[in-house]
């Protein structure tokens, strides 16, 4: 019976801890420390001379959260801008 309330005792905890990171401030904080990164990052990669930027962010409220980054070539997101406007008719004159 020891083993079932010790089970039950850290199911409880896991839940606890799960509404914790889903609390809208810690989401708020959360998004907000995943931007700060991306800029930093961004700029570290641009001072380097490096063609990848951080061009997108995931977040992951789970238990551990996750923050997961999208890299592209910097040349690679300037070809999607042009294509994009090629496709839309605009021209860049």
């Amino acid at each position: 019976m020891a083993l079932f309330d010790k089970a039950k005792e850290l199911s409880g905890k896991v839940m606890d801890k799960t509404m914790q990171f889903s609390s809208d401030e810690l989401i708020a904080d959360t998004i907000i420390m995943s931007m700060k990164k991306q800029e930093k990052v961004n700029a570290i990669l641009k001072q380097r001379g490096s063609n990848y930027r951080i061009t997108g962010v995931d977040l992951e409220m789970g238990v551990p959260p996750k923050m997961i980054f999208a890299v592209r070539r910097v040349a690679e997101e300037s070809q999607d801008f042009e294509k994009r406007d090629d496709e839309k008719g605009v021209t860049t004159e």
